[in-house]
């Protein structure tokens, strides 16, 4: 499997620790924005891990926008586009 030389090095996933501190926020408040699935995460059993392109997106979009990013709003538009894939038979989850 090849990697890309842009993304080598750099993890696929975080810990919420990590990820947190990228962040610069406090773990606590990662997680609770994790389990009211305002942010996105893998669960494997009992920890969660972070998507590294999810901390780029939200870096990238801060960046672009100058603004404040409501990562709530993110999380509920991918819900929404991923429900409505499954409604169309698009998405296979």
């Amino acid at each position: 499997m090849e990697q890309n030389s842009e993304n080598a090095g750099r993890p696929t996933f975080y810990t919420v620790r990590e990820a947190a501190r990228i962040m610069r926020c406090n773990p606590s408040t990662l997680y609770r924005a994790i389990r009211e699935n305002a942010f996105p995460a893998v669960r494997v059993r009992t920890r969660y891990v972070v998507p590294s392109a999810a901390v780029d997106q939200l870096a990238a979009e801060a960046s672009e926008s100058g603004a404040r990013v409501d990562v709530a709003q993110m999380a509920a538009e991918r819900r929404t586009a991923r429900d409505v894939a499954r409604l169309n038979g698009g998405a296979p989850w």
